[in-house]
């Protein structure tokens, strides 16, 4: 049986003092999650802070991104080991918005992933179609481009050690959701894939939704056989809304 994760990505939102009321109101509630792990991608800077609030506690805390270089003149870049010094456990990798708005290919997303395991973090792999793509019925195509290209630079036992969120571009922050039988489809696709290289990887590969999942839609989506948790932005901002979506695993 899979465990559930739950994973926040606070996106480039937040300050001391905002994320200080947040981690005290999570850590007050996350008696009242039974099942699912629970993490936080913070924005680097505050990282120093996550980690001061959340040692010892349930919740686990990661990053958004991550090098591919392990060290050197790389200005304004963050490696691996540095985000280990801080207690990280997940590092995202090739989020639609690092895709889109600072071009990053498949293949610099297969070295991230890499540098991220090489670095002793657990990826949490992005994958996921536009608005265009669905609509020109290629979404399976781009998914498995997405994941094809990470198996091929790493091994399929290497991307069997992280996380995979399939995330619907349309319906990141635009308050739309794909159907809980759409995001099944996906899901279920990603898993086909998987079991093509592995069946033990695709067996225990959990593979979360990210697009736009809210207290009003996690159970219905969690429900389903195929999706193993969520990987959330705008709802995991407030403490309330965070918990109530972690709760939806609840088993």
């Amino acid at each position: 049986m899979r465990q559930p994760l739950v994973a926040g990505n606070w996106k480039m939102n937040g300050s001391r003092a905002s994320i200080s009321e947040l981690l005290s109101g999570l850590k007050a509630g996350i008696g009242q999650v039974t099942t699912a792990e629970v993490a936080v991608c913070a924005p680097a800077i505050y990282l120093p802070d996550a980690q001061a609030q959340l040692q010892g506690s349930a919740i686990r805390w990661g990053a958004q991104d991550v090098s591919v270089h392990a060290s050197g003149a790389y200005t304004g870049e963050i490696a691996g080991s540095m985000l280990k010094d801080f207690g990280c456990h997940y590092a995202i990798i090739g989020h639609s918005e690092r895709r889109a708005y600072h071009g990053e290919t498949d293949e610099v997303v297969a070295q991230k992933f890499a540098a991220a395991r090489a670095s002793g973090l657990v990826p949490i792999l992005c994958v996921g179609e536009t608005l265009e793509e669905r609509e020109q019925g290629v979404t399976e195509e781009v998914v498995g481009r997405q994941l094809d290209a990470v198996i091929a630079h790493c091994g399929i036992e290497v991307v069997g050690e992280g996380v995979i969120a399939y995330e619907p571009v349309w319906a990141i922050g635009t308050g739309k959701t794909a159907s809980k039988e759409q995001a099944q489809d996906v899901h279920a696709f990603i898993r086909g894939r998987l079991a093509a290289g592995s069946q033990s990887v695709a067996d225990g590969m959990r593979i979360l939704y990210g697009g736009s999942m809210n207290p009003k839609n996690a159970a219905e989506l969690v429900a389903q056989p195929d999706i193993d948790g969520g990987l959330i932005g705008g709802a995991s901002l407030k403490a309330q809304d965070f918990l109530a979506v972690c709760s939806a695993a609840n088993r």
